[in-house]
C-alpha cells in the first residue's frame, strides 16, 4: 500500500478505525524502513567474506556488527509483524473459532501475558540503554569491539512500538466483541483501492455498474478477511 492509499484510508475511516489505521501505519513505516538494514547486513557479510578469503584480511569486529544489524531488524519489525497479523499462532484451533471467541481469547492473553511482558521489556531495556550510554559501552567480544549503546537503545524503542501496536490490537478485540466482526487492517484496503481506481478510470463502466462492482468487491473482501481470521460472521 502506498502512503497516498494509507492517507486516504485514514481520512475515510471513523474515529476508532482511524486510531487503528494510524497505529498500523506507524508500525508499517518503521518496519519497512528497518527492513532495508537487510541490504546493509548482506553487504557487510559479502565484503567480509571477500576480505577474509581473498585478501586474508578479516575484520575483528564484524561479528558484533552483524549481530547488531540483525538484532535491530528483528526488534524494529516486531510491531510491523503484529500489525500484519503475521506472528505464529496455533491456527488449527484458533482458526475454527468465531470472531467474538477469538477476540475474547486474544484480549485475555494480551492482558495476562503481552502487557506485563512488553512492559518489562521496555523497563529493562531503558535501564540497559541508560547504563550503556553512561559508560559508552563497547562490545567485549573482541579487543576493539564496536560501541553497543546505540544498539541497546533499540530495545526500549522497539518495545514501545510493540506496546503501541499491542494496544491497538486490544482495541481491535473490543471492536470485534461489539460488532461480531474483525475490523479491517490498513493492508486490507489496498486491493479495494486499486479496484476502485481502475473502475473510476474505465470508460466502459457506468456509475451504477461501478457501484455494484465495488460493493461486490467489498463483500468478497470482508468474507475472505473474516474467514482468514477464522470462523464466520454468524456470532
Amino acid at each position: 500500500m502506498t502512503m497516498l492509499q494509507s492517507t486516504r484510508a485514514i481520512r475515510r475511516a471513523k474515529p476508532v478505525q482511524r486510531v487503528l489505521y494510524i497505529a498500523d501505519l506507524i508500525s508499517t513505516v518503521v518496519g519497512k524502513t528497518a527492513a532495508w538494514l537487510i541490504i546493509a547486513l548482506m553487504t557487510v557479510v559479502v565484503v567480509e567474506v571477500a576480505k577474509r578469503y581473498l585478501l586474508n584480511a578479516p575484520t575483528a569486529w564484524i561479528f558484533d556488527l552483524n549481530n547488531m544489524l540483525y538484532g535491530t531488524v528483528f526488534m524494529l519489525c516486531g510491531a510491523y509483524t503484529l500489525a500484519q497479523n503475521s506472528h505464529v499462532r496455533g491456527d488449527f484451533i484458533y482458526g475454527s473459532l468465531k470472531p467474538r471467541t477469538q477476540a475474547t481469547l486474544d484480549l485475555i492473553l494480551y492482558v495476562l501475558f503481552f502487557l506485563p511482558g512488553i512492559a518489562a521489556l521496555i523497563y529493562a531495556g531503558w535501564h540497559y540503554a541508560q547504563d550503556s550510554w553512561r559508560i559508552l559501552e563497547h562490545s567485549n567480544v573482541t579487543a576493539d569491539g564496536p560501541p553497543v549503546y546505540p544498539f541497546k537503545t533499540v530495545i526500549p524503542v522497539a518495545g514501545t512500538l510493540v506496546m503501541m501496536q499491542g494496544l491497538a490490537e486490544m482495541l481491535r478485540c473490543v471492536v470485534c466483541l461489539k460488532s461480531g466482526a474483525w475490523p479491517p487492517r490498513l493492508k486490507d484496503v489496498s486491493e479495494l483501492d486499486v479496484v476502485e481506481e481502475q473502475l473510476a478510470r474505465s470508460e466502459y463502466v457506468d456509475e451504477e455498474d461501478r457501484r455494484a462492482a465495488i460493493a461486490g468487491a467489498h463483500k468478497i473482501d470482508e468474507t475472505a478477511r473474516q474467514r482468514g481470521m477464522g470462523g464466520d460472521l454468524n456470532t
